[in-house]
Formats: C-alpha cells, sequence, structure tokens
C-alpha cells in the first residue's frame, strides 16, 4: 500500500516537474500540457474544465458576456412594493437596477431581500430610495479577470455597463463571470422555466 502511494506521489512530482521545467510558449501551449496531465489521469476532468475557463476569463471582456440593456429587468423608482414583488416573482432574479426618468438614470440597485422589511410592516411608509443600494458602474472593456476580483473585494454582485459615451449599455452580475469558469449554474428558477417551456 506505501508502495503504491509513493508511486503515485512521483508520479505528481514528476508531473509539476516537468510543468515547471517547460514553459509553454502560449496560453495553447499550457492548455496542451494540462490536457496531457489529464489524459495521465494527473489533472481531474472538471478541474482542467475550470483552469481553462479561468484562463478564458483573462482574455474575455465585460461586453462579450454582458446582459445587454433592451434585455435588462429595471424597476422604476416609482414603483409600488407589489409592482416589485411581481418583478421578483416573474423574473427569479435577486437584484434590480432602478431608474428614473429615463433608462440611462440608473439611481441604484434594489436587492429583492430588502423588501422583506416593508412585509414586516407594511403600514411603514415604502420608498425605495430608503432600501436602493449604490451603483457601479463599469466600462464594456473591463476584463471579467479584473472584474471578478472588484466583485469580491466590494462585495458587490451586480454592475452596471456604460458605453464610451457614458450610455447604458447593458448589467453583468458576478454568476456571470463565475459561469464562464465553470459552466452554467442553473436554479431552481430555470428548472421551472424548462418545464413550461416543455408544456407549451
Amino acid at each position: 500500500m506505501q508502495n503504491k502511494k509513493q508511486y503515485i506521489y512521483q508520479k505528481i512530482f514528476r508531473f509539476f516537474l516537468n510543468l515547471l521545467t517547460q514553459e509553454p510558449p502560449n496560453r495553447e501551449g499550457l492548455i496542451e500540457i494540462l490536457r496531457n496531465a489529464e489524459n495521465r489521469n494527473l489533472l481531474d476532468a472538471d478541474a482542467l474544465l475550470m483552469i481553462e475557463g479561468a484562463l478564458h476569463v483573462s482574455e474575455t471582456h465585460v461586453r462579450d458576456i454582458m446582459v445587454p440593456r433592451v434585455q435588462m429587468i429595471i424597476i422604476d423608482n416609482n414603483a409600488k412594493p407589489e409592482e416589485i414583488l411581481k418583478s421578483v416573482v416573474e423574473s427569479g432574479h435577486s437584484r434590480f437596477p432602478v431608474i428614473g426618468d429615463s433608462n440611462d438614470e440608473i439611481e441604484g440597485i434594489l436587492l429583492a431581500k430588502d423588501l422583506l422589511n416593508y412585509y414586516a410592516d407594511p403600514d411603514k411608509n415604502f420608498d425605495i430610495k430608503d432600501v436602493m443600494r449604490p451603483t457601479v458602474f463599469i466600462p464594456e472593456s473591463k476584463r471579467l479577470n479584473v472584474l471578478l476580483r472588484e466583485f469580491r473585494m466590494s462585495r458587490n454582485h451586480m454592475a452596471i455597463v456604460v458605453d464610451e459615451y457614458n450610455g447604458v449599455a447593458g448589467l453583468v452580475t458576478i454568476e456571470d463571470v463565475i459561469e464562464e469558469i465553470i459552466g452554467e449554474i442553473e436554479d431552481e428558477h430555470d428548472h421551472e422555466d424548462n418545464e413550461i417551456n416543455i408544456i407549451a
């Protein structure tokens, strides 16, 4: 048993030694080395996909994955709690840009969970500005690896994407970035949508 363990450790050691001593000429060369490691059972297939995804985000820009402006689900700053709740239920989203007089006037971000305070005390006057979070604006050209680091440091999960004229181009969430690394994340709402489409 001990000899088998030593053999495995030696294989792993030799693999990383080779990896360190042979500098790949480019990104494709590095991926080729990693795929060879997978073929030799030194690297799990899922781990390889995640590594490839992590390399991919360093070369991908926000504009490539953002939700376009026309597909954004937004909340008017005069919306009543009942109207907001309807948007939450129908979309399955947890964060919404709040707009003013136009779609380019993003006043803040509303978290669905912040509506709980109102429903816990419905006699209290509701003002969406009291529960809005600050908006984070980012350029279309920002790379995803940089954005992911900023999301982690700021603990924000949504950013509004602006074009070169500072107009709203779309939005991006931390989930969008993570999906570029590990693949699509399906939640209960996605599953329900699929069932509805099948029934229809």
